[in-house]
């Protein structure tokens, strides 16, 4: 569309430029010559006088030099003989027209311009008494016939070729106006069918291509309203079952070593099995969305605050002391509100699942301008291989744990550019530290070191108080 705007812009201006440049430049040629002409006639009939007066030689020599042209040389005067006896044509000048053209503008009497070697002669008739005719030539080289013709058909083509550049330049930029949201919806419209949901597209352009982009973003936007509320509806699942789970296989383990008790700890482990292998199957046909896209956001410090009032129920029915720290004030990060509080449930139920009762255990929320780091400790036993408990987070089970707990965090963490860790807590057991960037997934991927060294150092003092 653009190139098309352009070519038709360029053909449309030159038939312009070329309809009014032509005639104009004929125009001053004929302006030219007919300048140089009426001098020349001006020229001729400063002499006219003289020849009325006097047809002596000696007083039409000094009337001839005195006018400009015949001091250039350029004028002549050409008498008729008187008809008397012995008398013969008087020739004052230099002649260039033909005789024959002489006699011509003397028999017809009015002047007539003629062709000459170098230019053109003007040959002007002045009558001088008694029937004779004398004819002033006045000689007009080529150059003063041109004069100025060229540096005006110059500027006439100066002119032209500027109208010609400046259409193009304004076709290309108003098809660059109209091409570039074309292209920009077009991106985003591929952006969005591979999955990256927080793809937008500028509202501007002309009018048609503006309203299609505010469609797009409208329709983008109602896209990730229900893929959000998917996703919290799976999330809100794997509260429902999940942890109503982990209470019950708890209980289950104080129904003593009776067969039923057994049955019973193995249906709830089988189920909690099915429930595991259905969450990971909705997550992992989940499209890979970013945490800082439309619709996501939340406060970190009341989610802490309200998942804590749901486990410290059961952390009391089991004797174990629960810290909390960091959740006094608003603390916004760019993960959605159930996937933080999956996140959240999955490390606390490693807490009660994998450590003997009356274990402490606490969360600590630090927040600085780049990132939130948010700390799970206990005082168990604590996990003898970090490394390979993530591992088993993001390869499948092993005997024991699904990992899927581990794998939720981390994908919460990965998706603002953050991370997991797990490392040994000031309470002797195991922390997992998680890490999510506030700002993009780029942005806290660069400054995530500098940030960690500092929660590194918060966490030494929060654990001193």
């Amino acid at each position: 569309m653009r190139w098309a705007l352009v070519k038709v812009a360029l053909a449309v201006t030159v038939m312009v430029v070329l309809a009014f440049a032509l005639p104009l430049g004929i125009v001053v040629k004929e302006m030219a010559r007919d300048r140089a002409f009426s001098n020349a006639e001006r020229q001729a009939a400063t002499i006219a006088p003289t020849l009325t007066v006097t047809t002596e030689r000696r007083m039409l020599d000094r009337a001839v030099e005195s006018t400009p042209a015949g001091a250039d040389g350029r004028m002549a005067v050409h008498i008729p003989s008187t008809g008397e006896l012995g008398a013969v044509p008087l020739e004052i000048g230099i002649r260039r027209a033909a005789v024959r053209d002489i006699a011509t503008v003397r028999r017809i009497g009015r002047a007539s311009i003629t062709e000459v070697s170098g230019g053109f002669a003007l040959l002007a008739p002045t009558a001088i008494g008694a029937g004779r005719i004398a004819v002033v030539e006045i000689f007009v080289p080529e150059g003063e016939v041109s004069n100025g013709v060229d540096t005006a058909w110059l500027v006439l083509a100066g002119v032209g070729t500027a109208l010609v550049l400046g259409s193009v330049a304004v076709a290309d930029r108003l098809g660059l106006r109209m091409v570039q949201p074309a292209r920009r919806l077009a991106g985003a419209a591929k952006e969005l069918g591979e999955g990256r949901l927080g793809a937008r597209v500028p509202e501007e352009g002309p009018p048609e291509l503006h309203s299609a982009a505010v469609a797009f973003n409208s329709m983008a936007d109602q896209v990730v309203q229900l893929l959000a509320n998917e996703r919290e509806l799976a999330a809100d699942l794997s509260h429902r079952l999940r942890t109503p789970l982990t209470v019950l296989r708890l209980n289950a383990a104080s129904l003593g070593d009776s067969a039923a008790a057994e049955q019973t700890r193995e249906a709830v482990a089988q189920l909690e099995r099915e429930v595991d292998t259905i969450i990971r199957t909705a997550r992992e046909a989940k499209p890979q969305t970013s945490a800082a896209g439309p619709g996501a956001g939340c406060d970190a410090g009341e989610v802490v605050r309200e998942r804590m009032g749901f486990w410290s129920a059961l952390a009391e029915d089991e004797g174990r002391t629960v810290r909390v720290a960091g959740v006094e004030r608003p603390v916004r990060i760019p993960v959605a509100r159930p996937e933080l509080a999956a996140a959240l449930d999955a490390l606390l139920g490693n807490v009660f699942r994998h450590t003997p009762e009356g274990t402490a255990f606490s969360v600590d929320v630090h927040s600085t301008e780049e990132a939130v780091i948010v700390l799970v400790s206990d005082a168990g036993p604590g996990i003898s291989d970090p490394a390979a408990a993530l591992a088993r987070g993001n390869s499948g089970a092993r005997e024991g744990s699904t990992g899927l707990g581990l794998d939720i965090v981390r994908r919460v963490a990965e998706g603002t550019g953050g991370d997991v860790r797990i490392g040994r807590s000031v309470l002797g057991g195991t922390e997992v530290r998680v890490w999510i960037g506030r700002g993009t997934g780029a942005r806290a991927r660069g400054e995530g070191r500098r940030t960690r060294r500092g929660a590194g150092r918060g966490r030494r003092r929060t654990a001193e108080v």
